[in-house]
């Protein structure tokens, strides 16, 4: 594996030879980091080289995430552009798909289409938050992401675990990991998803694969099904058995679908490879 500092606290840590045809950036959700994926990356198409980006809102550096919450999708076009245009597929799970979603969002109310700035031809949201209309915001939503938030944070432990920590364990790490998302973590979490209505679906030119699994408890596959009905070129894929982190709780199934679905990416002629290489 090797790693490379881009900019805005952002790292791409590259996973597979860097002349493959097509290159695949992970982004992970808020207070994770780069190893969420690991149990989904060895089971990564032999044509593809994955790029994992360590971002500011990871578990390590989330305590100063609050001193730029403001500007969260800077990181995410940190990230883009550290790839020098050869994006390919990004796959964004979580906070990091919501992000993604309002940078294209930003750039498109802009007068600038990202997809070919950054070279995206595919992306995949990995149990995205989204409402369609305003209204479907109520104060028990409120209420349900503010104390509760803890859960999303154990679950994501639980998995990365294995089984080998007690549960009353993991619920004082999730408190830990919650308390040190803080108030401004969680503000640009719960900013973020509240401005899913506005987002201008109807514009994204690319297909996109929207992926959770039937037993996620914060983003609900409902929600899921509503965003890809939204966008003009997708496909759902519910799978069965696994909550808010398909790719680690069932990375063999999150594997088949991810491959399913990249297998409708045309090849990148050689001499344009070379080129931008």
């Amino acid at each position: 594996m090797k790693s490379n500092v881009v900019s805005d606290g952002v790292v791409l840590n590259s996973h597979g030879p860097q002349e493959r045809p097509y290159r695949m950036l992970l982004l992970h959700g808020l207070a994770n980091s780069a190893s969420v994926w690991e149990n989904y990356l060895a089971q990564v198409p032999a044509t593809h080289c994955a790029l994992t980006a360590e971002l500011p809102w990871r578990a390590e550096t989330i305590v100063s995430f609050a001193s730029s919450y403001d500007h969260t999708i800077d990181a995410v076009k940190a990230a883009l552009r550290g790839l020098d245009g050869l994006a390919d597929v990004v796959v964004a799970h979580s906070f990091a798909a919501n992000l993604l979603m309002a940078m294209v969002d930003h750039e498109l109310r802009h007068g600038r289409n990202p997809m070919p700035q950054y070279g995206i031809k595919q992306i995949v949201l990995v149990s995205p938050f989204y409402r369609r209309q305003a209204h479907d915001f109520t104060w028990r939503d409120m209420s349900y992401f503010f104390n509760g938030f803890h859960l999303i944070m154990e679950e994501g432990l639980r998995v990365a675990s294995r089984g080998r920590v007690a549960d009353d364990v993991l619920l004082d790490m999730a408190y830990r990991v919650r308390d040190r998302v803080g108030p401004y973590g969680w503000t640009a979490f719960f900013d973020t998803y509240l401005r899913t209505p506005w987002l201008l679906l109807d514009r994204v030119d690319v297909p996109c694969l929207v992926v959770t699994g039937e037993d996620d408890i914060a983003a609900p596959p409902a929600e899921a099904m509503a965003l890809a009905r939204e966008l003009p070129d997708a496909r759902l894929e519910v799978l069965p058995d696994c909550g808010h982190f398909p790719m680690a709780a069932s990375p063999t199934a999150f594997a088949a679908a991810v491959a399913g679905f990249l297998g409708e990416l045309d090849p990148m002629p050689a001499a344009e490879l070379e080129t931008n290489l």
